[in-house]
């Protein structure tokens, strides 16, 4: 049943405090959500320079907490996030519910580009950003390949479209694989074989800049094509009549979610399904509209990530899994129970 996106957008931002404190806590060192919201106030504080109070905890847990824990849960919330406004995005694209950046090979292709920055050193001269640059040119290629793959007389049949990401996103993996495998680095090979499942481990501070620009960048610019996005969705004909330039906005469309899954990639790796399980549930929960779409996925993706990450450091401690292989358990049967509804409705 849809309903108004109000309370969602008040229930969920608390859900997400709740996470990211419960995210923080959890792990080999014991700590309880009043000693971890104890130190962020004194961070905080300190940081407005205000007064605080004697500290109450070890020097240990002050760095577990804020040097170790806390990045990484919020770069979780963030990565979830841009994955969840990224899928939204592209089904309203593609005009397809299982369009995703993992599914339609984008995830891959930025995969290419960060796999090759980081084993041959190209972009080098992008210094710190030059991950980021080369997941994003990695993204756009594979996002231009798919849809020119896709296209057949002017339309995107939705059959066509899945073939199509599909077949470049193998491609493209294989290709990642080449350059892991050839460059010649053991240690780099397991670093980035065990990345490229998703893995946000070692987040520092500095690290949350760019993703959480991007994101809220691109959340702005996204809620003010909130009604072109709704009229796209409609159909290009539907559109036209409604004064929107679909080829237009689908070419800006394409720049705005390579970069936000480049980024996301280059921060956390390829993870899967965040972007085709959360806007359907979102959709479920408050329409179409993406007045309302948008900013519930962003906070639905967050809490998700959040929880998922910190499921991978905890579920099999003291070994660490990819964050991407809890999110195919969760993805994969959510795409099984999608194929079988549409199959359902057919017989009808």
């Amino acid at each position: 049943m849809k309903t108004s996106a109000l309370p969602w957008m008040l229930v969920l931002p608390v859900l997400l405090t709740l996470a990211v404190l419960a995210g923080v806590t959890w792990g080999s060192a014991q700590l309880d959500m009043g000693q971890v919201w104890s130190i962020v106030q004194h961070q905080v504080a300190q940081a407005l320079g205000m007064q605080t109070a004697e500290p109450g905890w070890s020097l240990q847990q002050y760095q577990i907490v804020w040097m170790i824990r806390l990045p990484r849960v919020l770069m979780a919330a963030l990565v979830g996030a841009g994955l969840s406004i990224v899928g939204v995005v592209m089904q309203a694209m593609v005009r397809n519910p299982l369009a995703d950046p993992y599914m339609l090979g984008v995830s891959s292709g930025a995969s290419v580009g960060a796999v090759s920055v980081l084993a041959w050193g190209v972009f080098a001269a992008a210094g710190l950003y030059a991950v980021t640059a080369g997941a994003f040119i990695g993204a756009l290629v594979a996002t231009v390949l798919v849809y020119l793959l896709a296209q057949q007389g002017g339309r995107i049949p939705s059959a066509r479209l899945i073939l199509s990401g599909v077949a470049v996103g193998y491609m493209l993996t294989g290709l990642t694989s080449l350059v892991t495998l050839t460059a010649g680095q053991r240690d780099l090979a397991n670093a980035l074989l065990t990345w490229l499942l998703g893995s946000l481990a070692g987040t520092q501070w500095q690290a949350l800049g760019l993703p959480a620009g991007m994101v809220l960048a691109g959340m702005l610019w996204l809620l003010a094509q909130a009604r072109p996005l709704n009229a796209l969705l409609a159909g290009d004909e539907a559109a036209a009549t409604l004064g929107v330039a679909a080829e237009r906005l689908r070419r800006q469309l394409f720049v705005v979610v390579s970069l936000l899954t480049g980024t996301m990639v280059a921060v956390s790796g390829a993870i899967g399904f965040v972007g085709l399980v959360i806007p359907h549930v979102t959709r479920m929960l408050v329409g179409s509209d993406h007045r309302r779409v948008l900013p519930v996925a962003a906070l639905m993706g967050a809490v998700f990530l959040v929880l998922v990450d910190g499921a991978a450091r905890t579920w099999f401690a003291p070994m660490e899994i990819p964050v991407g292989v809890i999110t195919a358990f969760v993805g994969g049967p959510f795409f099984i129970a999608m194929l079988w509804r549409g199959a359902v409705r057919e017989d009808r």
